[in-house]
């Protein structure tokens, strides 16, 4: 099994979810995150004052998947992320040794 973890722009997360349900994965988890990369931000300007936005508003889905689905996985997801623009995010995915449904305590695949 697989973590996969992406920060991908908050406008995009409808795009995602469904991109990700066409090809049969259900769960995930979705958080409202801040961050920057290489983009470092941006500047603003507020009552005539201008200040730097280092932190920009990002969205952090994860979800877990059997090894089969992965490929298919990170592809909907970038797909359905890029704009082709700077700060469309990234995706990591990590291993996962076990998982548990603690209503059923199935484990391992059958649990995701």
């Amino acid at each position: 099994m697989k973590k996969i973890e992406a920060i991908i722009k908050p406008f995009k997360l409808e795009e995602v979810k469904d991109a990700l349900h066409d090809v049969g994965i259900e769960g995930m988890t979705v958080s409202e995150v801040k961050g920057f990369g290489r983009q470092k931000g941006h500047t603003e300007i507020y009552r005539g004052s201008e200040y730097t936005v280092d932190f920009l508003p990002k969205i952090k889905i994860e979800l877990v998947v059997s090894d089969a689905k992965v490929v298919e996985a990170t592809q909907a997801i970038v797909k359905a992320a890029k704009t082709g623009k700077i700060g469309d995010g990234k995706i990591f995915i990590s291993s996962v040794t076990e998982a548990i449904r603690i209503r059923t305590e199935e484990k391992g695949d059958s649990a995701v």
